[in-house]
């Protein structure tokens, strides 16, 4: 017979354990966690609105049942023969599972799927409940019960999550709230089978020509085994290789395969994301297939110039990885579907990011997010679920973690976009931060390590790496985030490092990113306030809507969140304090940072055999819930300005201008000092895989009146080489607007201070590719009033802007609804910024800049009557 699934969706109810037999309420579907049932059943406020998070912590220490009742499935003829399987592919988190009353399964580990044999369990009529222990206090006895063998260290929350193999955050992190989710989290279902296939896989290696790919493939078969399986790898339909195979008493099947000339897979931008269909056939029982991408990927760690470098190689083409960071896209897991993961993958896409890092404190996450990954072309840095804390090594422990490690790299290890797997989030500066014992050169003895009192260095330093050789050789693996060779955390010279003395740490401005680079950076950040919309929808009451009050502060969980924020605002801008004009200024230092951080960063790509700076990933690409965050997209998919600025610095084709730095705040530092220095650096980073004649035009334009200072620097028949930096100019000198300026033996005429923007233009031959503009510093130092904004409504869903003078941030208030080609820009004079809009009419449209008279102006476009009415539609 073929194997059958039925699928246990509907029908299910659930109640509060200690609460009263007939309590059971309705659940919408499995899969499903404890809280969205009870907001569907009004038993709380919805925790992502005003502070009913505080009045949903009670469900936190509480148990839950889930029951369904449900009838056998009809059986074959030969139904001696058949195996029926329940399966539960994830529980969250401590499980007893009953069938009629018999305990069958329990489980402590939400990471882990599980299959049990119930053939001989089942009646006509069948009762399934599934009893859940509140994971807080369960994990607070843990902890009291391993007290006397390990110290329990936490960064972030409270220490009763370090023992529970749960997703980390659901204690809250300091961008997300505390909800302790239970329930089945993902499918539940029954299997029926006389054989079927367990899994299809492949070990390869694709050789450094790149002419041939070669290896094993793998085939797991469970019930009866006596018949051949069939392997098979088609392209669009054809087959390439073919054979069958005899299974062994262990259930495995394999076979030698080579394939001359594949078509490979290349990460977005590089080359077609092409995937082989790798399918193995039981017949008549059963057929399984996947789709999987050959390529060559390589770590590259080699010792420079600079220390030993840390970037990938794929296909033998070395890859600049930006990026992202990746939290859970929901407190609540069982509300994202595929095709949400789907679109924020097409995000990534879009910004011209290249690599996403999913981050230790979530789960291992959903295939649908994978596959998407591998259609668009999208890097994976995997981190395995340890963050911030010491975690323990007691038997029981590293058994479960043994299990969940095998049990998810076989779950996605045929996928191309997983380039690496990371033991943990940055566990090692825990340890650095309670001076727990870590000899990295003297001591290499696993044995000794776990009686240490950072045991836990067993797992990421001998158990991961020995667990991901065997079942995925080629895969690279890096014992933590950030991590190298054993050094100090913060060691700039090798390993990637998380870079948060922007916003954390020494609060250095962003304008110091050049003094702050690493061989990889895999995590740094700015918050910044979510677009208008969001905020007036996860703050309901108009009294609480504006900075400061009790609602916004309780939504932003970061450590003196509004502190930090405001000293960055006050440092860099003319603070305004009403709701819509802090909410754009908080966006505007974050796209500022991530300007600095993206254009300095990458410049330091370099060139071959030269790679300073491998790759730059933002603290973080998404959020959990509606909040205020380091996140560049929102919760509901709204992109905030730095969005768009990281997607300019990630182009292609990329020109930077910078200044050398100056202080304006440090005691006695001459705040006219940087108006005297007329140095500035000009270099296009290219990822082209050819050089690229271009041609460069550097403007001077007044910020005052809009007019040029200086002639324009006309640049030909420049060579922006392959692959690389080009620097074009280094310390280039232009002479002072005003020499009476530059005596410093003279008082300081701030009326005749001309500042200036440096505005850059390359062209490849009649197409613009890409531009920079260069502002002063610090910006609250500037006269920005007066811009004299234009808009011209060019078609239905096309809109031109331009201004008399420079303006800095223009933003357009986004909406769930909206969807913009750009946002976040500046503009000059002489230049019309199109934008390109769907979802809303053009003059309903909202904007701001620095300097504008209001956070939230209305555009009043210049266009005949009768195509503005066609942009109404």
């Amino acid at each position: 017979m073929a194997l059958t699934r039925h699928t246990l969706e509907h029908g299910w109810t659930f109640k509060q354990s200690d609460s009263s037999a007939d309590d059971w309420l309705p659940v919408g579907k499995v899969p499903t966690q404890v809280h969205i049932d009870l907001i569907a059943n009004n038993k709380i406020s919805d925790p992502f609105i005003d502070l009913n998070e505080l009045a949903a912590r009670w469900v936190n220490e509480k148990s839950w049942a889930y029951r369904l009742h449900f009838k056998k499935p009809a059986g074959p003829v030969a139904a001696g023969s058949v195996i029926t399987d329940l399966v539960f592919e994830g529980l969250d988190t401590f499980a007893t599972v009953l069938l009629n009353g018999t305990e069958i399964l329990k489980s402590d580990n939400m990471f882990l799927s599980h299959r049990v044999n119930v053939s001989s369990s089942l009646q006509n009529d069948n009762v399934l409940e599934i009893k859940f222990d509140s994971a807080m206090l369960r994990g607070r006895e843990l902890v009291k019960e391993h007290s006397h063998e390990h110290t329990f260290y936490v960064r972030q929350t409270e220490v009763s999550r370090v023992p529970v193999r749960k997703a980390q955050y659901n204690w809250g992190w300091d961008w997300g709230p505390i909800l302790m989710t239970a329930g089945p989290w993902r499918p539940v279902y029954l299997e029926q089978y006389v054989s079927r296939i367990e899994d299809v896989w492949t070990h390869y290696e694709v050789h450094e020509n790149l002419k041939t790919v070669s290896g094993r493939i793998f085939a797991r078969v469970a019930g009866a085994k006596s018949k051949p399986i069939t392997l098979l790898l088609s392209l669009e339909g054809k087959t390439v290789w073919q054979k069958e195979c005899t299974v062994d008493h262990n259930g495995l099947a394999e076979a030698e395969f080579s394939i001359v000339s594949p078509l490979l897979w290349y990460p977005y931008g590089y080359g077609a994301q092409t995937r082989y269909e790798l399918k193995a056939t039981l017949a008549p029982n059963d057929e399984k297939s996947k789709y999987i991408g050959f390529r060559r990927a390589e770590l590259i760690q080699e010792k420079d110039e600079f220390g030993k470098s840390f970037y990938f190689r794929i296909n033998q083409i070395d890859i600049f990885a930006g990026g992202s960071c990746w939290i859970p896209a929901d407190s609540l897991l069982s509300r994202i579907s595929a095709g949400g993961y789907h679109d924020w993958m097409k995000l990534m896409v879009e910004g011209n990011q290249i690599m996403l890092r999913i981050w230790g404190g979530g789960i291992y996450e959903d295939d649908a997010l994978f596959d998407a990954c591998d259609e668009l072309g999208i890097l994976v840095w995997h981190d395995f679920q340890f963050a911030c804390a010491s975690y323990p090594t007691y038997p029981s422990y590293l058994e479960s973690v043994e299990k969940e490690a095998r049990q998810n790299l076989r779950r996605l290890r045929s996928h191309p976009s997983i380039v690496i797997w990371a033991g943990n989030n940055e566990d090692y500066q825990v340890q650095e931060r309670y001076h727990l014992h870590y000899d990295y050169e003297g001591d290499k003895d696993p044995q000794s390590w776990l009686k240490s009192n950072f045991p836990a260095r067993y797992i990421y330093e001998y158990l991961l790496p020995k667990i991901v050789k065997e079942e995925d050789p080629s895969m690279a693996y890096h014992p933590s985030s950030p991590w190298g060779d054993g050094k100090p955390t913060t060691d700039k010279t090798v390993g990637d490092i998380h870079q948060w003395n922007i916003w954390h740490g020494r609060m250095n401005r962003y304008q110091e990113t050049y003094k702050l680079s690493g061989r990889f950076i895999s995590e740094f950040g700015m918050e910044a306030y979510p677009h208008l919309e969001t905020i007036q929808g996860m703050i309901r009451d108009p009294q609480q809507q504006h900075p400061g009050s009790i609602m916004m502060d309780f939504r932003n969980k970061a450590i003196d969140h509004e502190r930090r924020m405001v000293t960055y605002v006050a440092e860099n801008f003319q603070v305004k304090y009403d709701l819509s004009s802090y909410t754009h200024l908080t966006q505007v230092v974050q796209a500022e940072t991530m300007h600095y951080a993206y254009k300095t960063w990458r410049r330091e790509w370099g060139k071959p055999r030269s790679r300073k700076c491998g790759g730059v990933l933002v603290w973080q690409l998404n959020d959990c819930w509606p909040t205020m965050s380091w996140a560049v997209v929102d919760y509901y998919l709204v992109k905030k300005p730095a969005f768009y600025t990281i997607a300019k610095a990630l182009k292609p084709l990329a020109v930077g201008l910078s200044q050398p730095y100056h202080d304006w705040t440090a005691g006695h530092a001459d705040p006219t000092e940087a108006s005297r220095d007329t140095k500035f650096d000009l270099w296009i980073a290219s990822n082209r895989l050819h050089a690229v004649p271009v041609e460069i035009t550097v403007r001077f334009i007044s910020i005052q009146t809009g007019r040029d200072v200086h002639s324009p620097l006309k640049l030909g028949n420049v060579l922006a080489l392959a692959n690389s930096t080009t620097e074009v100019l280094k310390d280039h000198a232009m002479a002072a607007v005003n020499p009476r300026l530059s005596d410093t033996t003279r008082p300081f005429d701030l009326a005749k201070y001309d500042p200036y923007v440096i505005h850059a233009v390359v062209k490849e031959g009649d197409q613009v590719v890409d531009t920079d503009i260069l502002w002063p510093q610090p910006l609250k130092y500037l006269d920005l009033s007066g811009r004299d904004v234009k808009f011209r409504v060019l078609s239905a869903n096309e809109l031109a802007i331009s201004a008399s003078r420079p303006i800095k941030g223009f933003v357009f208030e986004e909406t769930r609804a909206t969807k913009l080609s750009d946002n976040g820009f500046d503009l000059v004079p002489g230049e019309e910024k199109v934008v390109n809009v769907t979802g809303m009419s053009l003059d309903s449209l909202r904007y701001t800049y620095v300097g504008a008279p209001e956070g939230s102006l209305k555009i009043s476009p210049s266009t005949p009557e009768g195509l503005l009415s066609k942009a109404r539609l």
